[in-house]
């Protein structure tokens, strides 16, 4: 008798018309975001590092490594949606989706090698610190700061910042920056009035620990991701029971749910029904009952009655 694998694709289609819309007018203000944000960290962070070299301050060293990172970050989220709008293939059924989540772990990897660079430079000044031409070193930490907090603005206006895993790691790459922009102010003032130039590989070090701690959420959520791991979001367990208090439904099994990519989550699984159940009716509820409670318009369903068998699957 086979599997029945009924998948209403009119109905699909007819819903997904307006979220296709919004997904693509949220990518263009991704785009604009992650653009303006780039040009001003790009442009702060050659700054920075040029000053770092004049004035001989690590703190303004690191947080240009900082800068760059975040602009290397941002160039990946920029070429990440750029993947994201290539239609999907034979081959890759998902589209390019994806890309997107290996930028941002690759971003997050990146950046722990700067902080471990970083801190490696500020050990050695702990020593021997050496003298620092603070006031220059003030100025252009404002500078920084001002741009910071510019960009994050950018971010927060023109791009999904709270449901996008890419922009929300570029915008604290952003946040983060601009915390290191006020370590620096500080370290410029206390060196620049006591002559305390101990404080420049202090703050570098205290930079460089905001660094890590921004890498490993990125990292560790993309690896979530990449693993297959259930959306943060959803409770797999109320799913489940949602879906078996469907009238008719006998039981729910080999329910997998995952993300492809940032707001985009999918659904597959079984549902045995009562033998004289109609199946299209609750299989019509169930597709209901996930867009409407659990916003996950991309679901698989196998419609199954309790004489179909078949082998206990691995996963």
């Amino acid at each position: 008798m086979g599997h029945h694998h009924h998948h209403d694709h009119g109905h699909a289609h007819e819903h997904g018309g307006h979220h296709h819309h919004d997904h693509h007018a949220a990518r263009t203000g991704n785009k604009k975001g992650l653009l303006i944000a780039l040009l001003i960290t790009a442009s702060i962070a050659v700054l920075e590092f040029a000053g770092g070299l004049f004035t001989g301050s690590l703190a303004l060293l690191s947080d240009s490594g900082h800068m760059l990172s975040d602009a290397s970050s941002l160039v990946l989220s920029l070429v990440a949606l750029w993947f994201a709008g290539r239609p999907a293939s034979g081959r890759k059924t998902y589209g390019f989706y994806r890309m997107e989540i290996l930028a941002a772990l690759l971003n997050g990897v990146t950046l722990f090698v700067i902080a471990g660079f970083i801190i490696w430079e500020a050990y050695g000044r702990f020593f021997d610190p050496p003298t620092v031409s603070s006031n220059l070193m003030i100025l252009i930490a404002v500078i920084g700061l001002v741009a910071n907090l510019g960009s994050a603005a950018a971010l927060l206006k023109k791009g999904d910042v709270k449901g996008n895993v890419n922009l929300k790691s570029a915008y604290l790459h952003v946040l983060g920056d601009a915390l290191g922009s006020v370590g620096a102010i500080i370290a410029g003032i206390l060196m620049s009035v006591f002559g305390w130039y101990i404080f420049d590989p202090i703050i570098s070090v205290l930079v460089a620990l905001l660094i890590l701690r921004g890498a490993w959420g990125v990292i560790s959520q993309s690896v979530h991701i990449l693993m297959e791991g259930s959306p943060a979001a959803i409770d797999q367990c109320e799913v489940k029971q949602c879906l078996a208090n469907i009238p008719g439904v006998v039981e729910v099994h080999d329910l997998h749910i995952w993300t492809i990519t940032s707001g985009m989550d999918a659904l597959s699984c079984h549902i045995m029904i009562k033998e004289g159940e109609d199946s299209q009716t609750v299989l019509q509820a169930a597709i209901s009952l996930l867009e409407k409670s659990f916003h996950i318009g991309h679901s698989t369903i196998q419609v199954e009655t309790p004489v179909i068998r078949h082998q206990e699957l691995m996963v």
